[in-house]
């Protein structure tokens, strides 16, 4: 197997695996509401299953999401901001694994414990990290080409990404807070497989740009 049809399939089994974990958590946990209950909330420090779920969940998921990374790198068609774009999203995977040994306080407060401080701390650079990551990419050489859906889709997806983590942070939304991370992270799993089959390609990587090289003059040695 090749290493760009390894990195689609591992860009769908982060997904799958995600959406697995993520139900399987809200279900088992006792209280727990994906409407109203941060994902983080999964594995709050003291509360049932909180260690299972960060070392089976958080822990796997994000050895997925690197390990995609990992794969499709020496293939991603990336160049300039778009470059910096892919490695911001390493803030994703190591964020997932941080989150199982650096957990919330129960009710994931904003202020709290020491752990809590470096959650919180993780929340921001992963999601600001993340959500530019994104916008970044949409400049990719090969979206240039292809549908503009596909640029502005990165860009929004980019945009909400950080735009949902600031909402989901203010008390007049706490009823709904999961459900907007929620949206939040279907926007970046979205990203991911349209990355992964469109940035990400077999063909050769992508070469400098020579349109502004001077011309050698006829008859020059």
């Amino acid at each position: 197997m090749n290493r760009v049809k390894l990195a689609r399939m591992l860009a769908v089994c982060v997904v799958l695996f995600g959406l697995a974990f993520y139900a399987v958590g809200a279900t088992i946990k006792p209280g727990y509401s994906s409407v109203s209950h941060f994902i983080s909330e999964l594995n709050a420090a003291g509360t049932a299953w909180a260690q299972e779920l960060g070392y089976f969940g958080f822990i796997p998921l994000g050895i997925l999401f690197g390990a995609f990374l990992w794969a499709a790198g020496p293939h991603a068609q990336v160049r300039g901001v778009s470059r910096l774009g892919w490695f911001l999203l390493w803030a994703q995977p190591l964020t997932l694994v941080a989150v199982a040994f650096a957990p919330c306080d129960a009710g994931c407060p904003l202020e709290g414990s020491a752990s809590q401080e470096l959650h919180n701390l993780q929340g921001v650079v992963a999601y600001f990290a993340s959500g530019l990551g994104l916008i970044l990419l949409s400049f990719a050489p090969p979206l240039a080409d292809s549908p503009a859906y596909r640029r502005y889709f990165l860009r929004l997806a980019g945009a909400a990404f950080a735009i949902f983590f600031v909402l989901m942070l203010s008390p007049d939304v706490a009823s709904i807070r999961g459900a907007l991370q929620r949206t939040a992270d279907a926007f970046l799993a979205l990203s991911l497989l349209l990355i992964a089959w469109h940035v990400v390609r077999q063909d050769a990587q992508v070469t400098p740009n020579n349109s502004f090289k001077p011309t050698p003059l006829r008859g020059a040695a």
